[in-house]
This record gives C-alpha cells, structure tokens and sequence, in this order.
C-alpha cells in the first residue's frame, strides 16, 4: 500500500472518529443526567456516582408522561398507515400510467418540496379551525399525511419505475387488473422502499413539536414533545433531569426501529434515488 493512501485511510478513520464522538457524546451527557440524582444537568457527572432512576418512576407517577406517550403513538401509528398508503398509490399512478396533466402533478409536487413546511402554518391553522379539527388528533395526522406526499410520492415512483413493465403485461395478459397487479406483483417486489416510507413517516410525528404545539390545544390531547418542552418552559421550571430521562424514552422507539430494519431503510432509500 502506498503511503499516500495510507495518509487518505488515517485521514478518513480520523474525520469517522471525530464524527462519531460529535454525536455520541450529547447522547451519553443525556443519559447520564437522566440517571444523576438532583435537578440540574449542570451538576451532572458523564459517568453518575451513584444510578437513579428516580426521574423515571417520576414521568409515570407524577406527570402525564403515559398519555402523552400513548398520544404520540398513536397519531405516528395512523399516519404511517395514511401516509403510505397515500404514498403508495400516488407513486403507482404517476410511475404506471399516463394521463393529462401528470408532469404538471410531477412538477407541482418537486416545486412544494423548496418550501419549508411551517410556512403553511396560518393555512393549516385556518383549515383546520373551519373544519372543526382544531385540537384534534386527527387534524394533525391529515397535516403529516397529506405533506408526507410530494417527497414519498417521488421517491417511490423511482423505484416502481426500476421494476420492469413485462411483469405486469405478463400479468396483464393472463387477465389480471391493474389493481391485482398492484398488490400481487408490485407490493411484493416493493418491500424495501415501503419499508422506508413507512418507518419514515412513523418518526415524523413523533419527532414533530410545530405543528403538534400549532394545533393541539388541551392537556389530554398533548404529544411528548409538546409535554416536555413545557417541563421546563419558564424560569420557574427546573426538571432538566426529568425532561432527560423523558428524552431518552422518547428516542427508543426510533432506535428500534432503525435496529430492526436498517437494511429495508438503506436499500430503499438508494434504490429509490437511483432508479427511474
């Protein structure tokens, strides 16, 4: 090996090592104070002296942390399911069939992708209030639903592109409708990128503090991030071990899932912006 390109591989594990510890470290400063004794993170040791896990018996007995688990869950769980569907059948038309006005659809859904979602947020708030979905769950599952589209839709549309068209002819000419083509041929050459989608617009909702914080208006309607940030909202508050320990609970679920489906997420997202 030639030591120029050892130089380039000791550079590269370095900038690797670097990188990994920018991001490891914020994760065990929070896990460390959601396990230190006392209120402040300030105080808190990176490796505790003693382990307590007072902050979380106090999430489930003293606060509404359970339902708010149980509320995010719940709106990530119906959106997922919206979501891909709405993903899905979109992706299908535009990559399958041709009919007027499908490249200005196309074009319509890249443009609203240059635009930052909350910049919406009056519209959404007036919608909703006039339709009487103001704090209500399911007024925010049709927001994330209906702004998952134009970027799933063109990523799935990718990858139903990359799958070749004799197989539906082949189908076509045996007698199978396109609806018997969508589920008995495409569903099932498709499970890395609906894997993707999926997985995807399960964390947005439960990541999402804007439009939760826009919409949601009563305590029994709050999402974790909503009930958390006002933990330690206002200079009186001082449960930053608490809000630690509810932040560590939080990102279990999405580190699950990462672990359990890494290679759908990985192979989807490539074969998704690659084909078509």
């Amino acid at each position: 090996m030639s030591s120029s390109r050892k130089v380039g591989n000791m550079l590269m594990y370095a900038v690797l090592i670097i990188t990994a510890l920018c991001v490891l470290y914020p994760v065990v400063w929070i896990v460390a104070g959601s396990l230190n004794p006392g209120d402040s993170l300030f105080s808190s040791r990176l490796i505790p002296d003693t382990l307590s896990f007072a902050h979380y018996q106090y999430l489930f007995t003293e606060t509404d942390y359970p339902l708010w688990y149980w509320n995010t869950f719940k709106i990530a769980f119906w959106n997922m399911i919206l979501s891909t569907v709405l993903v899905v059948t979109a992706a299908y038309a535009f990559s399958r069939f041709r009919f007027p006005g499908r490249k200005q659809g196309l074009m319509a859904m890249l443009v609203l992708q240059m635009f930052p979602s909350f910049m919406g947020m009056i519209a959404i708030y007036i919608l909703l209030l006039q339709v009487n979905l103001l704090d209500n769950h399911w007024g925010l599952i049709l927001v994330y639903a209906g702004g998952s589209i134009p970027f799933g839709a063109w990523l799935v549309k990718g990858y139903f592109d990359g799958i070749p068209r004799s197989l539906e002819e082949a189908a076509k000419i045996d007698g199978a409708s396109d609806v018997t083509i969508f589920y008995k041929i495409m569903m099932p050459l498709s499970k890395p990128i609906l894997v993707f989608i999926a997985v995807t617009n399960f964390i947005g909702p439960w990541m999402d503090f804007i439009f939760a914080r826009l919409v949601l208006r009563s305590d029994e309607k709050k999402t974790l991030a909503v009930g958390l940030f006002e933990m330690i909202s206002g200079r009186a508050n001082t449960e930053f071990t608490n809000f630690a320990a509810g932040a560590v609970l939080v990102a279990l679920p999405i580190t699950i899932l990462f672990f359990i489906f890494q290679d759908q997420l990985v192979n989807g997202l490539k074969a998704g912006a690659n084909k078509g």
